[in-house]
C-alpha cells in the first residue's frame, strides 16, 4: 500500500455523502447525488484522466479523498480470496482514518477498458462492503475510466467525453467581424 499525501485544501468537499437506502438489497449511490459528493467523483475522474494516460494498467485501489489517498495496486499475479480483499480494504480504511479524521473515506478503483462490469470490479466492491460493514462505515465504492465512474452495486454512473479541468469555461464561438 502506498500513502498519497497530498494538500488538503478540499478535503471537506464530500459534504453529505450518504450510502443508498438499504432497501433495495445491493446499495450503492442513488439520485440525486449530493453537489459535494458530485464534485468529488468528478475531481477523481479527472485525477485519473491526469495522471494516467496508458490504455492499459494496473488496477489501483484507492481509499481517501483526492487529496489524501492510499493506494494497493491489484496485481493479476497475486491470489487472493475475498478475506484477504476485505482485510487488505479494512487496512487501508484504518490507515487513511488515523492520518485523515473525519467524514468517511471514499473507495474507488481505477482501471484500463470500459466501465462494463468486470470481475475484477465485484470482487473488489464485495470486499469492500464487507470490510466498510465491518467498521459500521457508510460506503461509496465506484470504478473509474479516463471518462467516468460507476456504482457496481446501483448502476449510477457518469461520463464525459471530455473532462475540462476544474473552473474552466468551455470554449464560446465568436462572431465575425462586422464591417
Amino acid at each position: 500500500m502506498e500513502d498519497r499525501r497530498l494538500p488538503e485544501a478540499d478535503w471537506g468537499i464530500v459534504e453529505g455523502m450518504t450510502a443508498s437506502s438499504p432497501h433495495d438489497g445491493r446499495g450503492g449511490l442513488r439520485e440525486p447525488l449530493p453537489a459535494g459528493l458530485e464534485r468529488t467523483l468528478r475531481r477523481i475522474v479527472q485525477d485519473h484522466a491526469t495522471a494516467e494516460r496508458r490504455r492499459r494498467h494496473t488496477p489501483l485501489l484507492h481509499v481517501g479523498r483526492p487529496t489524501a489517498e492510499v493506494i494497493h495496486a491489484i496485481r493479476p499475479e497475486e491470489r487472493t480470496d475475498h478475506a484477504l480483499r476485505a482485510d487488505i480494504v479494512a487496512a487501508m480504511v484504518r490507515q487513511i482514518r488515523s492520518r485523515h479524521p473525519g467524514p468517511p473515506p471514499l473507495a474507488w478503483l481505477t482501471r484500463g477498458g470500459p466501465l462494463d462490469l468486470q470481475d475484477v470490479d465485484m470482487t473488489w466492491s464485495a470486499s469492500a462492503a464487507q470490510a466498510y460493514g465491518e467498521a459500521g462505515l457508510p460506503l461509496v465504492f465506484v470504478v473509474v475510466d479516463r471518462h467516468g465512474w460507476l456504482d457496481v452495486r446501483s448502476g449510477v454512473r457518469r461520463t464525459w467525453v471530455r473532462l475540462r479541468p476544474p473552473g474552466s469555461a468551455p470554449p464560446t464561438a465568436s462572431a465575425p467581424p462586422l464591417g
